[in-house]
């Protein structure tokens, strides 16, 4: 244990008082949605609720008159003040305004050039603020009866001038109070999220935005890095080495991440983004179905996504707020979900519905969409979807069904799914709109566990560091006990050490049983790296009388296993063998240069341990 721990962060250091712990948090901050998580002394992270009973917080400031209302209190008022409503900003942080794109619709308070400091984008308001005092009573100045009888004057509206970094340091800062009350203590640390795409100059206003509201910043996280660790903490069905795939569905855009994960490990394969797709999409979709139906039953015209009219734009903000409502409802039940308005469009009310089946056929094109870029994803980093393990999704579009469904058709079945699992909705541990907070949650602990035990290996998680560019393996290395009755191309067993994609440097181990034949056997086995790929295949389906057309074909996708370079054998003299069968652990480690070291013992079943080991070094 520490007595004075710190954490570096950068040049600054953070104090980390242990007798607090676990008095820390991890942060998600999106575009459109933050939500906190904390980290109990139970060992788990959960997210929490600010002081209205928000676990999602809208990244959202709106001023009215002299109130500032933050989070869905301000979205609310994108209805009737949206002009003094600010929502978008994070993507703007150490942004240049020319460098805003200008014709992108804006549903907020416009994004405009700060008139004091040129090309930096802020946002115009107008709030109300008390009318100057009265001159001070002096010798020269007594109150007249009719002064004091004069009424207080009233506010005075304004203009005033935000810069994105002045809003997003507000935001956060209610994000650490809410925190803060919650947990009792002050915060000592905090791991924040962070899209793949900030560049150097967003990540260093975003940790300048938190460190000004107060935050303690241990890490700024790669979303994708702290969905992967969420996913490694929480599930404990899913298997240690595994290719997982991560879709973040945000309202603004579309980000995709492949991931090696090799026992807890992550290795970044792949990368894409795609500001094109995004949850606001699917929203216009159902704003204009929901509009189609208003006229249709009211014969009142209604143009919105985009809406032209000011009541028109009026009645588009009220839906974009309603159907929020609906697609959560679509996202948990089978059934129908409504949409109700008050006063939609010249003072006529609106209810109507859309069942999961007429809202997926509604937004299929944005369904394909997604599935197109997961499979140049895929592509770009040679490999096909039959080898991906496990889809984890992140943000509230996400939590859809039949976003699932439709990416699900070109994996293979065993492909692990939060809907598969059940983990998709009510804070499980595969909820998309909680997994970057609670995996940011966990790398908090893990930072500050290791300021009290060795502040030392900190530096090892900062962005740019030796380990964070890694190398990895390119083939997986494994063992073939070579069998003349084995079946398939390898000739033998195929027993796999090291899987392709391991960061190095890596050490594995793996114990299994082989038989052996008389006390002179000797157990022989060759250690080779080989290809992984998968084979297709197109069958012909079944013809029935009736069918005039051509016959259809289903395509069969297959594992395969190609030996690709011979590395050496090794063997082994059994000398504790029992009932024709002895038990074998062997080892390999791979240091960060790629070199080779396998060791190869007999081992017993017994507390006696090992019996013989062998050890041989490849390049």
């Amino acid at each position: 244990m520490l007595e004075n721990g710190t954490i570096p962060n950068g040049s600054a250091t953070l104090p980390v008082d242990v007798s607090t712990a676990p008095s820390i948090i991890g942060i998600n901050f999106g575009n459109s949605y933050a939500s906190i998580a904390v980290f109990t002394e139970e060992g788990v992270a959960e997210c929490i609720a600010n002081e209205d009973g928000e676990r999602q917080i809208a990244c959202a400031l709106a001023f009215h008159g002299e109130e500032m209302y933050i989070g869905n209190q301000a979205k609310q008022q994108l209805v009737k003040n949206s002009q003094n409503t600010i929502t978008g900003f994070r993507n703007l942080l150490g942004k240049k305004f020319s460098e805003v794109p200008q014709d992108k619709l804006s549903v907020s308070a416009p994004v405009t050039q700060h008139p004091s400091f040129p090309d930096t984008p802020a946002y115009k308001v107008k709030v109300l603020q008390p009318a100057p005092s009265p001159l001070p009573v002096t010798a020269t100045n007594t109150p007249t009866a009719s002064r004091v009888a004069t009424p207080r004057s009233e506010p005075v509206e304004v203009e005033r001038i935000l810069t994105a970094f002045e809003v997003a340091t507000i935001f956060l800062a209610s994000l650490l109070q809410s925190a803060e009350e919650f947990l009792g203590k002050k915060v000592v640390g905090a791991v924040i999220s962070v899209p793949s795409w900030f560049d150097d100059a967003q990540r260093e206003a975003l940790s300048k935005a938190a460190e000004e509201a107060g935050i303690p910043v241990l890490q700024l996280l790669d979303d994708a890095g702290a969905a992967a660790v969420c996913t490694s903490q929480s599930a404990d069905d899913v298997p240690g080495d595994r290719t997982q795939l991560i879709v973040d569905l945000g309202a603004s855009s579309l980000e995709l991440s492949l991931l090696s994960i090799r026992e807890g490990l992550a290795y970044s394969l792949a990368t894409l983004s795609d500001s094109s797709v995004g949850g606001d999409e699917i929203d216009s979709k159902l704003i204009k179905f929901f509009s189609k139906e208003f006229t249709k039953k009211t014969k009142t015209p209604l143009t919105v996504a985009p809406a032209t009219n000011p009541l028109d734009k009026r009645a588009e903000a009220k839906l974009r707020l309603a159907v929020e409502h609906t697609k959560r409802t679509l996202s948990a039940s089978p059934g129908a979900a409504t949409c109700s308005v008050e006063s939609l469009r010249d003072g006529l009310d609106y209810t109507g519905s859309i069942n999961r089946l007429r809202f997926d056929m509604e937004v299929r094109s944005i369904y394909d969409k997604v599935y197109a870029k997961v499979k140049e994803l895929a592509a770009s980093a040679e490999i096909d979807l039959y080898d991906i393990d496990e889809i984890v999704y992140i943000g509230g579009s996400a939590s859809l069904p039949g976003l699932d469904e439709t990416l699900s058709e070109g994996f293979t079945e065993s492909v692990i799914t939060p809907f598969k699992a059940g983990t998709v909705v009510g804070g499980g541990t595969g909820d998309p709109t909680t997994i970057l907070a609670r995996g940011c949650a966990f790398q908090a602990h893990l930072l500050v566990s290791l300021a009290q035990e060795s502040p030392e290996l900190l530096g090892s998680f900062s962005k740019g560091s030796d380990q964070t560019s890694v190398a990895a393996t390119s083939r997986t290395i494994g063992l073939l006990v070579p069998r003349e009755d084995a079946e398939g191309t390898m000739g033998g067993i195929w027993i796999p050490l090291v899987f392709k994609e391991t960061p190095l440097p890596c050490r594995r181990t793996s114990t299994f049983e082989v038989d052996v034949s008389g006390a002179d056997a000797t157990v022989g086995f060759e250690l080779w790296e080989v290809k992984e790929g998968v084979k297709n295949d197109h069958i012909k389906l079944p013809k029935f009388e009736d069918d005039e057309g051509e016959e259809a074909e289903e395509e069969v996708k297959e594992k395969t296993l190609t030996k690709e370079a011979y590395l050496l054998s090794l063997t082994l003299s059994p000398q504790y063998a029992v009932g024709g069968k002895t038990i074998v652990q062997v080892q390999a480690v791979v240091s960060g240069s790629g070199a080779l070291d396998v060791s190869l013992r007999e081992v017993l079943k017994d507390s006696l341990g090992a019996a013989v080991t062998a050890s041989v070094a490849a390049p």
